[in-house]
C-alpha cells in the first residue's frame, strides 16, 4: 500500500508569484523539497505532490503550468501520467528529472511527449530553461484552445447556406464558381459571404481559411 502525505493529498502551494506555476510530482521527499526551494527563489508559483495519483485526483490549474516530475514512481509512473493527462484533453507540458537516465527510457519520455529529460545531478540553467520552455507551450496551447473555441461559438451562428459559401471560399472558388454549384445568383452568394464574415468577425479570406483549418472546416 502506498503511504499517501498530507501533502500529496492536498498539495503544497505558493501563490507569491507571477511567472509561472510548476506542478512537482516526486516520491522522494528531499528531492521534492530542493525543487521546491529552487524553483520558489526563482520566483515561481510551487505545488507539490507525493505521487502522480495525488495530482490528477484534484482539478489541474486554470492557469498555464507545467509539471516537473521523476519518470520512475510508485503506481503511475511519468509515462503513465503524460498519457493519463492526455486522455483527459489536459497536455500540460511535462519536463522529467530522474536518478534514472538510461537512454532507452529517455527516447520513451520523449516520444510519449515530454518536454525534456534531465539526468540528477542536472544543471539548473537547463531546469529552468526546459521549464520556461514548458510555460511557453502551454500557454499557447491555451490561447489556441480559447481562439479556437471563440471561432466554434461564430460558426454555429451561420447558417447552413452560409456554411455552403464559407466552404466554397475557402476552396478559392470565385462567387460565380459558388453561384453555380449551389444554384444560386451571384448576387446571394455575395450577400451570403458579407453575412457570415460579418458573423465570423473576420476581414480577409486569408483569415477565414486560418479559421477554417483551426475548426477543420475544409
Amino acid at each position: 500500500m502506498i503511504h499517501v502525505t498530507s501533502e500529496a493529498m492536498h498539495g503544497c502551494v505558493d501563490e507569491a508569484t507571477t511567472r509561472g506555476r510548476v506542478l512537482i510530482v516526486d516520491a522522494d521527499s528531499e528531492a521534492r523539497s530542493h525543487l521546491r526551494s529552487l524553483l520558489r527563489e526563482e520566483g515561481y508559483a510551487v505545488e507539490t505532490f507525493a505521487w502522480a495519483g495525488a495530482l490528477l485526483d484534484q482539478p489541474l490549474p486554470e492557469a498555464p503550468c507545467c509539471i516537473v516530475a521523476d519518470v520512475r514512481m510508485p503506481s503511475i509512473d511519468g509515462l503513465e501520467l503524460i498519457a493519463r493527462l492526455k486522455s483527459r484533453s489536459e497536455p500540460i507540458p511535462v519536463v522529467f528529472v530522474t536518478d534514472h537516465a538510461e537512454v532507452p527510457l529517455s527516447v520513451r519520455a520523449m516520444k510519449a511527449g515530454a518536454v525534456d529529460f534531465l539526468p540528477r545531478p542536472f544543471d539548473e540553467g537547463d531546469l529552468l530553461g526546459a521549464i520556461d520552455y514548458a510555460l511557453e507551450i502551454d500557454t499557447e496551447r491555451r490561447s489556441a484552445n480559447r481562439t479556437r473555441h471563440a471561432l466554434t461559438q461564430r460558426f454555429d451562428r451561420l447558417t447552413p447556406r452560409e456554411r455552403q459559401v464559407m466552404e466554397g471560399v475557402v476552396r478559392g472558388l470565385m462567387n460565380k464558381q459558388i453561384a453555380w454549384e449551389l444554384e444560386i445568383s451571384e448576387i446571394t452568394v455575395k450577400l451570403h459571404r458579407s453575412s457570415l464574415m460579418r458573423k465570423m468577425e473576420l476581414r480577409s479570406v486569408a483569415d477565414l481559411v486560418r479559421a477554417s483549418f483551426s475548426l477543420s472546416v475544409h
